[in-house]
Protein backbone atom coordinates (compact mmCIF):
# COMPACT_ATOMS: atom_id res chain seq x y z
CA UNK A 1 0.00 0.00 0.00
CA UNK A 2 1.46 3.35 -0.90
CA UNK A 3 2.70 5.35 1.81
CA UNK A 4 0.69 8.86 2.73
CA UNK A 5 2.77 11.86 2.69
CA UNK A 6 2.60 13.79 5.56
CA UNK A 7 3.79 17.42 4.31
CA UNK A 8 5.15 19.59 7.55
CA UNK A 9 4.77 23.42 7.01
CA UNK A 10 4.39 26.33 9.32
CA UNK A 11 1.85 27.72 10.11
CA UNK A 12 1.55 31.33 8.39
CA UNK A 13 -0.40 32.05 5.24
CA UNK A 14 2.16 31.98 3.14
CA UNK A 15 3.84 28.40 4.42
CA UNK A 16 0.77 27.03 4.25
CA UNK A 17 -0.01 28.26 0.55
CA UNK A 18 3.76 26.22 -0.18
CA UNK A 19 2.70 23.67 1.47
CA UNK A 20 -0.25 23.34 -0.25
CA UNK A 21 1.71 24.21 -3.76
CA UNK A 22 3.19 21.07 -2.75
CA UNK A 23 0.31 18.51 -2.25
CA UNK A 24 -1.65 19.49 -5.16
CA UNK A 25 1.70 18.59 -7.59
CA UNK A 26 2.05 15.15 -5.77
CA UNK A 27 -1.17 14.68 -6.48
CA UNK A 28 -0.88 15.00 -9.69
CA UNK A 29 1.94 12.55 -9.87
CA UNK A 30 -0.80 10.38 -7.55
CA UNK A 31 0.69 10.54 -4.54
CA UNK A 32 -1.90 10.95 -1.51
CA UNK A 33 -0.23 13.69 1.19
CA UNK A 34 -2.02 15.06 3.70
CA UNK A 35 -0.88 18.68 5.59
CA UNK A 36 0.50 19.25 9.01
CA UNK A 37 1.07 22.36 10.38
CA UNK A 38 3.75 22.41 12.88
CA UNK A 39 3.51 24.32 16.33
CA UNK A 40 6.25 25.76 17.79
CA UNK A 41 6.13 24.15 20.85
CA UNK A 42 9.26 23.32 21.85
CA UNK A 43 12.01 20.74 21.28
CA UNK A 44 10.70 17.33 20.27
CA UNK A 45 13.69 15.60 20.63
CA UNK A 46 15.26 15.53 24.47
CA UNK A 47 17.66 13.10 23.90
CA UNK A 48 19.96 14.95 22.33
CA UNK A 49 21.18 18.52 22.15
CA UNK A 50 20.49 20.04 19.62
CA UNK A 51 23.76 21.48 18.88
CA UNK A 52 24.92 17.43 18.20
CA UNK A 53 22.21 17.05 15.58
CA UNK A 54 23.20 19.98 13.42
CA UNK A 55 19.85 22.15 14.18
CA UNK A 56 19.85 25.28 13.37
CA UNK A 57 17.76 28.28 11.63
CA UNK A 58 14.76 30.00 13.37
CA UNK A 59 12.05 29.68 10.09
CA UNK A 60 13.07 25.90 9.98
CA UNK A 61 14.33 24.63 13.17
CA UNK A 62 10.80 22.89 14.65
CA UNK A 63 10.12 21.34 11.15
CA UNK A 64 13.52 19.66 10.94
CA UNK A 65 12.57 18.56 14.93
CA UNK A 66 9.31 17.01 14.00
CA UNK A 67 10.94 15.50 11.01
CA UNK A 68 13.90 13.83 12.69
CA UNK A 69 11.18 12.76 15.55
CA UNK A 70 9.08 11.04 13.00
CA UNK A 71 6.65 13.14 13.30
CA UNK A 72 6.70 14.60 9.23
CA UNK A 73 7.83 12.37 6.07
CA UNK A 74 8.84 16.22 4.02
CA UNK A 75 9.25 19.51 5.32
CA UNK A 76 8.38 22.33 2.48
CA UNK A 77 10.65 25.69 2.77
CA UNK A 78 11.09 29.01 1.33
CA UNK A 79 14.36 28.29 0.55
CA UNK A 80 16.16 31.54 1.49
CA UNK A 81 15.27 30.73 5.14
CA UNK A 82 17.11 27.50 5.03
CA UNK A 83 20.27 26.88 6.36
CA UNK A 84 23.33 26.38 3.92
CA UNK A 85 24.11 23.46 6.09
CA UNK A 86 21.22 20.88 6.84
CA UNK A 87 20.89 18.70 9.78
CA UNK A 88 22.64 15.27 10.04
CA UNK A 89 19.91 12.76 8.29
CA UNK A 90 18.19 15.78 6.58
CA UNK A 91 18.58 15.89 2.87
CA UNK A 92 17.25 18.54 -0.07
CA UNK A 93 15.47 16.55 -2.00
CA UNK A 94 13.55 18.74 -4.64
CA UNK A 95 13.38 22.65 -5.75
CA UNK A 96 10.70 23.52 -7.46
CA UNK A 97 10.55 25.73 -10.53
CA UNK A 98 11.06 28.89 -8.96
CA UNK A 99 8.84 32.48 -9.36
CA UNK A 100 9.35 36.11 -9.42
CA UNK A 101 12.97 36.50 -7.28
CA UNK A 102 12.68 40.66 -7.39
CA UNK A 103 11.96 42.59 -4.45
CA UNK A 104 9.26 44.86 -4.57
CA UNK A 105 8.62 48.73 -3.12
CA UNK A 106 4.89 48.75 -1.89
CA UNK A 107 4.44 52.87 -1.63
CA UNK A 108 2.43 54.63 0.94
CA UNK A 109 1.54 57.14 -1.11
CA UNK A 110 3.39 58.55 -4.49
CA UNK A 111 6.85 58.02 -5.60
CA UNK A 112 7.44 61.30 -5.37
CA UNK A 113 9.65 61.39 -1.74
CA UNK A 114 12.43 59.48 -4.17
CA UNK A 115 14.16 62.79 -5.33
CA UNK A 116 14.09 63.94 -1.53
CA UNK A 117 16.66 63.67 1.01
CA UNK A 118 14.45 62.43 3.67
CA UNK A 119 12.57 59.32 2.63
CA UNK A 120 11.60 56.92 4.96
CA UNK A 121 11.47 53.28 3.97
CA UNK A 122 10.55 49.92 6.06
CA UNK A 123 11.63 46.53 5.81
CA UNK A 124 12.95 43.84 8.14
CA UNK A 125 15.61 42.80 5.88
CA UNK A 126 19.71 43.47 6.31
CA UNK A 127 20.31 43.09 2.57
CA UNK A 128 17.43 45.30 1.52
CA UNK A 129 17.94 47.82 3.52
CA UNK A 130 21.90 48.22 2.93
CA UNK A 131 21.07 48.30 -0.71
CA UNK A 132 18.56 50.98 -0.09
CA UNK A 133 21.35 52.90 1.35
CA UNK A 134 23.57 52.71 -0.92
CA UNK A 135 21.43 54.11 -3.51
CA UNK A 136 19.61 56.72 -1.59
CA UNK A 137 22.10 57.19 1.13
CA UNK A 138 19.93 60.22 2.63
CA UNK A 139 16.91 58.42 3.54
CA UNK A 140 16.33 56.73 6.57
CA UNK A 141 15.28 52.93 7.01
CA UNK A 142 12.90 51.68 9.88
CA UNK A 143 12.81 48.24 11.41
CA UNK A 144 9.67 46.25 10.11
CA UNK A 145 8.96 42.57 10.47
CA UNK A 146 6.30 40.17 10.76
CA UNK A 147 4.53 38.10 8.50
CA UNK A 148 3.33 39.15 5.07
CA UNK A 149 -0.13 40.09 5.84
CA UNK A 150 1.76 41.95 9.59
CA UNK A 151 3.71 44.16 7.43
CA UNK A 152 1.10 45.16 5.19
CA UNK A 153 -1.03 46.62 7.56
CA UNK A 154 1.82 47.99 9.35
CA UNK A 155 2.67 49.98 6.18
CA UNK A 156 -1.23 51.09 6.33
CA UNK A 157 -1.31 52.57 9.16
CA UNK A 158 2.30 54.59 8.95
CA UNK A 159 2.19 57.98 9.41
CA UNK A 160 5.87 58.36 8.25
CA UNK A 161 6.47 55.30 6.29
CA UNK A 162 6.89 56.54 2.51
CA UNK A 163 6.82 52.61 1.51
CA UNK A 164 8.10 48.98 2.46
CA UNK A 165 10.21 46.43 0.80
CA UNK A 166 8.97 42.80 -0.03
CA UNK A 167 9.72 39.80 -1.74
CA UNK A 168 7.09 39.83 -4.86
CA UNK A 169 6.94 35.89 -4.70
CA UNK A 170 5.27 35.96 -1.32
CA UNK A 171 3.06 38.94 -2.43
CA UNK A 172 1.99 36.90 -5.58
CA UNK A 173 1.71 34.32 -3.98
CA UNK A 174 -0.90 35.27 -1.71
CA UNK A 175 -2.49 36.97 -4.36
CA UNK A 176 -2.20 40.61 -2.61
CA UNK A 177 0.32 42.67 -4.61
CA UNK A 178 -0.61 46.34 -4.85
CA UNK A 179 -1.12 46.99 -8.75
CA UNK A 180 1.54 50.14 -7.85
CA UNK A 181 4.29 48.04 -6.55
CA UNK A 182 7.34 49.19 -8.15
CA UNK A 183 10.05 46.35 -9.10
CA UNK A 184 13.26 46.72 -7.91
CA UNK A 185 15.34 45.23 -10.73
CA UNK A 186 18.46 46.76 -9.84
CA UNK A 187 18.13 45.44 -6.16
CA UNK A 188 20.08 41.72 -6.22
CA UNK A 189 17.89 39.43 -4.19
CA UNK A 190 18.49 36.90 -1.25
CA UNK A 191 20.13 33.65 -2.39
CA UNK A 192 17.47 31.41 -3.31
CA UNK A 193 14.76 34.41 -3.01
CA UNK A 194 11.31 32.68 -4.65
CA UNK A 195 12.01 29.39 -4.56
CA UNK A 196 10.63 26.68 -2.70
CA UNK A 197 12.86 23.43 -1.41
CA UNK A 198 11.47 20.46 -0.47
CA UNK A 199 13.47 18.00 2.55
CA UNK A 200 13.55 14.93 4.05
CA UNK A 201 14.96 12.18 5.68
CA UNK A 202 18.47 10.57 3.80
CA UNK A 203 17.32 7.22 4.45
CA UNK A 204 13.41 7.57 3.08
CA UNK A 205 13.52 6.41 0.01
CA UNK A 206 9.88 5.77 -0.87
CA UNK A 207 9.41 9.85 -0.18
CA UNK A 208 12.80 10.33 -2.03
CA UNK A 209 11.18 8.49 -4.84
CA UNK A 210 8.08 10.41 -4.72
CA UNK A 211 9.58 13.77 -4.01
CA UNK A 212 12.70 13.96 -6.38
CA UNK A 213 10.01 14.04 -9.32
CA UNK A 214 9.06 17.57 -8.24
CA UNK A 215 13.01 18.99 -9.16
CA UNK A 216 13.26 21.86 -11.46
CA UNK A 217 16.68 21.18 -12.62
CA UNK A 218 17.96 24.21 -13.45
CA UNK A 219 16.05 26.18 -10.55
CA UNK A 220 18.03 23.91 -8.29
CA UNK A 221 21.34 24.33 -10.51
CA UNK A 222 20.87 28.33 -9.82
CA UNK A 223 20.00 28.75 -6.10
CA UNK A 224 22.49 25.94 -5.52
CA UNK A 225 25.23 28.34 -7.14
CA UNK A 226 23.61 31.78 -4.91
CA UNK A 227 23.84 29.25 -1.77
CA UNK A 228 27.33 28.05 -2.23
CA UNK A 229 28.15 31.39 -2.20
CA UNK A 230 26.45 32.77 0.37
CA UNK A 231 27.79 29.89 2.39
CA UNK A 232 31.73 30.06 1.03
CA UNK A 233 31.55 33.87 2.08
CA UNK A 234 30.58 32.88 5.89
CA UNK A 235 27.69 35.55 6.22
CA UNK A 236 24.74 33.50 6.89
CA UNK A 237 22.19 36.23 8.37
CA UNK A 238 25.03 38.41 9.92
CA UNK A 239 25.99 40.28 6.64
CA UNK A 240 24.18 41.82 4.06
CA UNK A 241 24.86 39.32 1.01
CA UNK A 242 22.58 39.18 -2.48
CA UNK A 243 23.07 36.74 -4.87
CA UNK A 244 21.45 35.72 -8.11
CA UNK A 245 21.69 32.90 -10.82
CA UNK A 246 19.85 32.61 -13.95
CA UNK A 247 19.95 30.84 -17.49
CA UNK A 248 19.76 32.91 -20.43
CA UNK A 249 17.63 30.51 -22.66
CA UNK A 250 19.41 31.63 -25.92
CA UNK A 251 23.04 30.94 -24.75
CA UNK A 252 22.42 28.32 -22.48
CA UNK A 253 24.87 30.68 -19.65
CA UNK A 254 24.50 30.61 -16.32
CA UNK A 255 24.62 34.49 -15.40
CA UNK A 256 25.62 35.58 -11.93
CA UNK A 257 25.49 38.89 -10.12
CA UNK A 258 27.05 38.78 -6.21
CA UNK A 259 26.78 41.64 -3.75
CA UNK A 260 28.02 42.46 -0.21
CA UNK A 261 27.81 45.26 1.43
CA UNK A 262 28.68 47.37 4.89
CA UNK A 263 25.61 47.01 6.88
CA UNK A 264 24.98 51.24 6.26
CA UNK A 265 25.43 50.93 2.40
CA UNK A 266 27.98 52.99 2.73
CA UNK A 267 30.47 50.25 1.05
CA UNK A 268 29.52 47.39 -1.71
CA UNK A 269 31.85 44.92 -3.44
CA UNK A 270 29.78 43.01 -6.57
CA UNK A 271 30.74 40.77 -9.18
CA UNK A 272 29.19 39.28 -11.94
CA UNK A 273 30.48 36.00 -14.12
CA UNK A 274 28.70 33.93 -17.08
CA UNK A 275 29.71 30.78 -17.70
CA UNK A 276 28.04 27.41 -19.95
CA UNK A 277 25.64 25.18 -18.17
CA UNK A 278 27.49 22.32 -17.29
CA UNK A 279 30.86 24.20 -16.75
CA UNK A 280 29.15 26.02 -13.28
CA UNK A 281 30.71 24.01 -10.51
CA UNK A 282 33.55 26.52 -9.31
CA UNK A 283 31.15 29.24 -10.80
CA UNK A 284 30.43 29.64 -6.74
CA UNK A 285 34.16 29.47 -5.58
CA UNK A 286 35.28 32.02 -8.24
CA UNK A 287 32.70 34.53 -7.53
CA UNK A 288 33.29 34.39 -3.53
CA UNK A 289 37.24 34.43 -3.91
CA UNK A 290 36.33 37.46 -5.83
CA UNK A 291 34.84 39.14 -3.35
CA UNK A 292 37.50 37.82 -0.58
CA UNK A 293 40.37 39.61 -2.46
CA UNK A 294 38.91 42.79 -2.81
CA UNK A 295 38.48 43.24 0.82
CA UNK A 296 34.91 41.18 1.75
CA UNK A 297 36.48 39.60 4.82
CA UNK A 298 37.90 42.89 6.45
CA UNK A 299 34.44 44.74 4.92
CA UNK A 300 32.56 41.95 7.04
CA UNK A 301 35.06 42.29 10.09
CA UNK A 302 34.54 46.54 10.26
CA UNK A 303 30.49 45.66 10.57
CA UNK A 304 31.77 43.42 13.33
CA UNK A 305 33.55 46.03 15.30
CA UNK A 306 30.31 48.28 15.08
CA UNK A 307 28.24 45.89 15.75
CA UNK A 308 29.67 44.32 18.77
CA UNK A 309 29.34 48.02 20.60
CA UNK A 310 26.18 48.39 19.84
CA UNK A 311 24.00 45.64 19.75
CA UNK A 312 25.03 43.88 22.81
CA UNK A 313 22.17 41.75 24.65
CA UNK A 314 21.47 40.86 28.27
CA UNK A 315 20.18 37.87 29.87
CA UNK A 316 17.87 38.16 33.14
CA UNK A 317 18.75 34.22 33.28
CA UNK A 318 22.72 32.80 34.01
CA UNK A 319 23.42 31.03 30.30
CA UNK A 320 25.48 28.24 29.81
CA UNK A 321 28.74 28.66 27.39
CA UNK A 322 27.09 26.39 24.37
CA UNK A 323 23.80 28.95 24.99
CA UNK A 324 26.04 31.92 24.31
CA UNK A 325 27.83 30.24 21.25
CA UNK A 326 24.14 30.37 19.56
CA UNK A 327 24.14 33.89 19.65
CA UNK A 328 26.27 35.77 16.56
CA UNK A 329 29.40 36.84 17.11
CA UNK A 330 28.41 40.31 16.09
CA UNK A 331 26.36 40.81 19.50
CA UNK A 332 27.66 40.88 23.05
CA UNK A 333 26.18 39.18 25.53
CA UNK A 334 25.94 39.82 29.10
CA UNK A 335 23.87 37.80 31.33
CA UNK A 336 22.79 37.63 35.28
CA UNK A 337 20.14 35.39 37.71
CA UNK A 338 17.09 38.30 37.92
CA UNK A 339 15.00 35.64 39.59
CA UNK A 340 16.37 33.77 42.63
CA UNK A 341 14.57 30.64 43.88
CA UNK A 342 14.02 29.35 46.94
CA UNK A 343 11.75 26.26 47.77
CA UNK A 344 9.39 26.33 51.12
CA UNK A 345 9.24 23.62 53.22
CA UNK A 346 5.07 22.29 52.72
CA UNK A 347 3.36 21.13 55.51
CA UNK A 348 2.99 17.74 55.53
CA UNK A 349 -0.50 18.20 56.07
CA UNK A 350 -1.56 19.07 52.53
CA UNK A 351 -0.46 15.55 51.42
CA UNK A 352 -2.31 13.61 54.69
CA UNK A 353 -5.41 12.87 51.90
CA UNK A 354 -5.51 12.74 48.39
CA UNK A 355 -6.35 16.02 46.55
CA UNK A 356 -8.27 16.26 43.75
CA UNK A 357 -7.44 18.55 41.38
CA UNK A 358 -4.05 20.38 40.78
CA UNK A 359 -3.14 23.35 39.50
CA UNK A 360 1.15 23.89 38.81
CA UNK A 361 2.14 26.64 36.24
CA UNK A 362 5.94 26.38 36.21
CA UNK A 363 8.89 23.09 36.50
CA UNK A 364 9.70 25.38 39.68
CA UNK A 365 6.78 24.72 41.18
CA UNK A 366 7.80 20.79 40.32
CA UNK A 367 10.91 21.08 42.02
CA UNK A 368 9.20 22.43 45.29
CA UNK A 369 6.65 19.66 45.68
CA UNK A 370 9.48 17.00 44.83
CA UNK A 371 11.66 18.98 47.30
CA UNK A 372 9.33 18.57 50.34
CA UNK A 373 7.70 15.06 49.50
CA UNK A 374 8.94 12.14 47.73
CA UNK A 375 6.74 10.30 44.66
CA UNK A 376 5.26 7.52 46.41
CA UNK A 377 4.22 10.69 49.27
CA UNK A 378 2.18 13.12 46.44
CA UNK A 379 -1.42 11.90 46.37
CA UNK A 380 -2.36 13.81 43.47
CA UNK A 381 -5.65 12.26 41.43
CA UNK A 382 -5.83 15.17 38.70
CA UNK A 383 -2.95 17.35 37.75
CA UNK A 384 -3.29 20.54 35.06
CA UNK A 385 0.04 22.74 34.05
CA UNK A 386 1.12 25.35 31.73
CA UNK A 387 3.81 24.29 29.55
CA UNK A 388 5.21 21.36 27.74
CA UNK A 389 7.98 20.93 29.73
CA UNK A 390 6.10 21.37 32.86
CA UNK A 391 4.44 18.49 31.89
CA UNK A 392 7.18 16.22 30.57
CA UNK A 393 8.83 16.86 34.24
CA UNK A 394 5.55 16.30 36.54
CA UNK A 395 5.23 12.86 34.10
CA UNK A 396 8.65 11.94 34.51
CA UNK A 397 8.32 12.34 38.21
CA UNK A 398 5.09 12.54 40.02
CA UNK A 399 2.32 11.22 37.46
CA UNK A 400 -0.12 11.66 34.88
CA UNK A 401 -0.88 15.12 33.72
CA UNK A 402 -4.99 15.30 32.95
CA UNK A 403 -4.49 18.68 30.68
CA UNK A 404 -1.46 20.88 29.80
CA UNK A 405 -2.45 24.37 28.46
CA UNK A 406 0.24 26.91 26.99
CA UNK A 407 -0.50 29.58 29.53
CA UNK A 408 -2.69 30.36 32.64
CA UNK A 409 -5.06 32.16 30.82
CA UNK A 410 -5.87 29.37 28.49
CA UNK A 411 -5.86 26.60 31.40
CA UNK A 412 -7.96 28.88 33.22
CA UNK A 413 -10.58 28.99 30.71
CA UNK A 414 -10.71 24.77 30.02
CA UNK A 415 -10.95 24.18 34.19
CA UNK A 416 -13.63 26.69 34.23
CA UNK A 417 -15.30 24.61 31.43
CA UNK A 418 -14.35 21.41 32.18
CA UNK A 419 -14.27 21.14 36.10
CA UNK A 420 -16.69 18.99 37.64
CA UNK A 421 -15.77 19.53 41.76
CA UNK A 422 -15.14 23.05 41.59
CA UNK A 423 -12.24 23.43 44.10
CA UNK A 424 -8.47 23.25 42.87
CA UNK A 425 -5.13 23.31 45.00
CA UNK A 426 -2.77 25.51 43.51
CA UNK A 427 1.24 25.23 44.05
CA UNK A 428 2.60 28.59 43.40
CA UNK A 429 5.19 31.55 44.21
CA UNK A 430 4.66 34.02 46.47
CA UNK A 431 5.58 36.18 43.11
CA UNK A 432 2.96 34.85 40.65
CA UNK A 433 0.28 36.85 37.98
CA UNK A 434 -2.93 36.90 39.33
CA UNK A 435 -4.73 35.80 35.93
CA UNK A 436 -5.39 32.03 36.77
CA UNK A 437 -6.58 32.52 40.09
CA UNK A 438 -8.90 35.73 39.53
CA UNK A 439 -10.48 34.37 36.62
CA UNK A 440 -10.82 30.86 38.18
CA UNK A 441 -12.76 32.93 41.11
CA UNK A 442 -15.05 34.65 38.79
CA UNK A 443 -16.53 31.42 37.58
CA UNK A 444 -17.02 30.18 41.32
CA UNK A 445 -13.99 27.79 41.50
CA UNK A 446 -12.84 28.07 44.99
CA UNK A 447 -8.35 28.51 44.76
CA UNK A 448 -6.89 26.98 47.59
CA UNK A 449 -2.83 28.48 47.21
CA UNK A 450 0.19 26.55 48.73
CA UNK A 451 3.07 28.77 48.79
CA UNK A 452 5.69 26.20 47.52
CA UNK A 453 8.24 28.71 46.56
CA UNK A 454 9.29 31.82 47.22
CA UNK A 455 10.80 34.13 44.30
CA UNK A 456 13.11 36.60 44.99
CA UNK A 457 14.05 39.51 42.82
CA UNK A 458 17.78 40.24 42.46
CA UNK A 459 17.73 43.06 39.49
CA UNK A 460 21.28 44.23 38.06
CA UNK A 461 21.55 47.83 36.65
CA UNK A 462 21.88 47.70 32.91
CA UNK A 463 24.03 50.56 30.64
CA UNK A 464 22.90 52.22 27.70
CA UNK A 465 24.76 50.22 25.64
CA UNK A 466 22.68 47.18 25.96
CA UNK A 467 20.13 47.45 22.97
CA UNK A 468 17.83 44.49 23.75
CA UNK A 469 16.99 42.39 27.07
CA UNK A 470 15.90 38.81 27.20
CA UNK A 471 13.31 37.92 29.51
CA UNK A 472 11.93 34.21 30.64
CA UNK A 473 9.25 35.19 32.73
CA UNK A 474 6.87 38.05 33.91
CA UNK A 475 9.01 37.83 37.50
CA UNK A 476 12.06 38.71 35.06
CA UNK A 477 10.49 41.66 34.33
CA UNK A 478 9.25 42.88 37.48
CA UNK A 479 13.14 42.48 38.53
CA UNK A 480 14.32 44.47 35.84
CA UNK A 481 11.44 47.12 36.15
CA UNK A 482 13.68 48.26 39.74
CA UNK A 483 16.28 49.48 38.81
CA UNK A 484 16.11 49.75 34.81
CA UNK A 485 14.53 51.98 31.97
CA UNK A 486 11.95 50.45 29.24
CA UNK A 487 14.54 52.04 25.99
CA UNK A 488 14.93 48.98 25.14
CA UNK A 489 14.21 45.93 23.16
CA UNK A 490 12.30 42.86 25.19
CA UNK A 491 13.14 39.25 23.59
CA UNK A 492 10.75 37.42 25.60
CA UNK A 493 10.60 33.55 25.74
CA UNK A 494 6.69 33.03 25.37
CA UNK A 495 3.38 34.74 25.39
CA UNK A 496 2.73 34.85 28.65
CA UNK A 497 5.68 36.70 29.36
CA UNK A 498 5.64 39.01 26.12
CA UNK A 499 2.15 39.72 27.19
CA UNK A 500 3.37 41.52 30.77
CA UNK A 501 6.62 43.23 28.56
CA UNK A 502 3.80 45.05 25.76
CA UNK A 503 2.70 46.76 29.26
CA UNK A 504 6.47 48.67 29.43
CA UNK A 505 7.84 47.91 26.51
CA UNK A 506 7.74 49.70 23.21
CA UNK A 507 9.00 47.07 21.34
CA UNK A 508 8.50 43.44 21.78
CA UNK A 509 9.85 40.78 20.36
CA UNK A 510 8.65 37.22 21.22
CA UNK A 511 10.54 33.27 20.14
CA UNK A 512 9.10 30.75 17.62
CA UNK A 513 10.09 28.34 20.47
CA UNK A 514 9.28 28.18 23.87
CA UNK A 515 13.09 27.40 24.59
CA UNK A 516 16.12 29.83 25.31
CA UNK A 517 17.83 28.40 22.32
CA UNK A 518 14.89 30.27 20.35
CA UNK A 519 15.00 33.08 22.46
CA UNK A 520 18.71 33.72 21.49
CA UNK A 521 18.14 32.84 17.49
CA UNK A 522 15.50 35.47 17.80
CA UNK A 523 17.99 37.62 18.75
CA UNK A 524 20.37 37.01 15.75
CA UNK A 525 17.22 37.27 13.53
CA UNK A 526 16.53 40.64 15.10
CA UNK A 527 19.83 42.19 14.58
CA UNK A 528 20.85 41.17 11.55
CA UNK A 529 17.70 39.29 9.24
CA UNK A 530 19.23 37.70 5.53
Amino acid sequence: MQKIIRIGTRESKLALWQANKVRKELEILGYQSVIVPIKSTGDLIQDKPLYELGVTGIFTKNLDIAMLNGDIDIAVHSMKDVPTVLPEGIIQIAVLKRANYTDLLVLKDTEEFFGQPNGIIATGSLRRKAQWLNRYPTHKVEDLRGNVNTRLEKLENSETWNGALFAAAGLERLGIRDAGAIPLTWMIPAPAQGAIMIACLEDDEEVKEACEQLNHYETRVCVGIEREFLHLLEGGCTAPIGALAYVDEKTQEINFKGILLKRDGSKKITVTQNVKMGSHRLLAKDCADYVINRGGKELMLEDQDVSTSLQSVYSTKKLSEAQKEILSHAIGIHDSDFIKIRFNRISPKVMKTQIENVVITSQNGVEAILNSFTKDEIKFKNIFCVGRRTKKLIENRIGKVAHVSKNAKNLAEYLSKELENKEVTYFCSNVRLDILPAYLQNHDIVVNEVEAYKTMLSPVEIGDEVAGVLFYSPSGIESYLQKNNTNKVAFCIGETTALEARKYFEKVEVAHLPSVDSALELVNTYFSKE
